[in-house]
């Protein structure tokens, strides 16, 4: 991802985005049910004639669905051409347990993971790391590279992680990371991009030069995406209420107006250099698809104005 993005700006108008073809990945969660598992692989199927660079497979974050992440990400190394990500945690696991499991995924043919410490179960002190396991996301990161040589990435939050002391003491933690040998960092969701170009201004003033690609949530429930973001730490604009207000019992119009403000977010960001993107998808292929088809898509003539530039459908907290 091109990371000397462009700042400059003069009233409502945006540089004109890029002519390269953004590189896309997508996350997916491990399956419940068997119905749950034809949904997601419907999702995989759909998904992948897209070849995105990487597809990542979620890992609870008290190791609680281990064997089931394990197996989906088996089942895409045998059955598909897509790359799998295996994320990993450490939070209430001891090392020797996750240089254990992280052994078992090189041996069976997986070269990238998701480093992520992880979050307490339930009831459970989050703070306190196992007595015998690694304390940070960061160590955990050197201990993989202990292990074998991975391509490692990690998260980022640009509205900062709910636990973090300061935004700076969030930011030394991910240059840790960083120099520990993850080679990128993704976003937790956001909907303002403005905070995510900001974040990405403070990441270079910091001396971080690797690629933080930003991780785009598709809004398919906006009361369950609102509770999601209380715990995540993600803000949920006004405006964004105002467009979802009364379509809770309208799937078609909500569906409608989650795709166009996604893909205004996707273009706003791409129109300011913006060349990699990570897609959310809760294992459904519909909207995310027509996401990336419209951000490969070449801008339309009205689009474009005048002078080839985007307009500003972000200005003043609305699109």
């Amino acid at each position: 991802m091109t990371q000397d993005l462009p700042t400059t700006r003069q009233g409502d108008e945006a540089i004109a985005p890029s002519s390269l073809e953004p590189a896309i990945s997508f996350e997916f969660f491990p399956p419940k049910s068997a119905e749950m598992e034809l949904r997601l692989w419907d999702a995989i199927t759909r998904l992948a004639p897209l070849e995105p660079r990487f597809v990542s497979v979620t890992y609870g974050a008290d190791g609680s669905t281990r064997g089931r992440t394990h197996a989906t990400v088996a089942r895409i190394l045998k059955e598909t051409a897509l790359t799998p990500a295996a994320h990993l945690t450490c939070v209430g696991a001891a090392r020797g347990e996750v240089e254990e499991v992280a052994r078992a995924y090189w041996d069976l043919g997986v070269r990238h993971i998701v480093a992520l410490r992880g979050d307490a179960p339930q009831g459970e002190d989050g703070g306190r790391p196992h007595p015998e396991g690694f304390a940070y996301a960061s160590d955990l990161v050197a201990g993989l590279r202990r292990v074998a040589d991975f391509e490692i990435s990690v998260a980022a939050f640009p509205e900062v992680h709910p636990e973090a002391a300061s935004a700076e003491a969030d930011l030394d933690n991910l240059k840790r990371k960083l120099d520990a040998g993850a080679c990128r960092a993704i976003t937790q969701f956001f909907f303002d991009p403005a905070c995510y170009l900001r974040f990405l201004d403070r990441a270079h003033a910091a001396g971080i030069t690797a690629p933080i690609v930003p991780g785009i949530f598709p809004i398919t429930n906006f009361p369950r995406t609102v509770a999601f973001a209380a715990k995540c730490g993600a803000s949920v604009p006004e405006w964004l209420h105002g467009l979802f207000e009364g379509l809770d019992d309208d799937p078609a119009s909500r569906n409608l107006v989650a795709a166009a403000t996604a893909a205004e977010q996707c273009r706003y960001l791409q129109a300011h250099g913006v060349e990699e993107f990570h897609f959310y998808t809760l294992n459904r292929s519909e909207m995310t698809a027509a996401l990336v088809r419209m951000l490969r898509a070449p801008a339309t003539p009205w689009a474009e104005g005048a002078e080839g530039a985007r307009p500003r459908v972000f200005a003043g907290g609305a699109i």
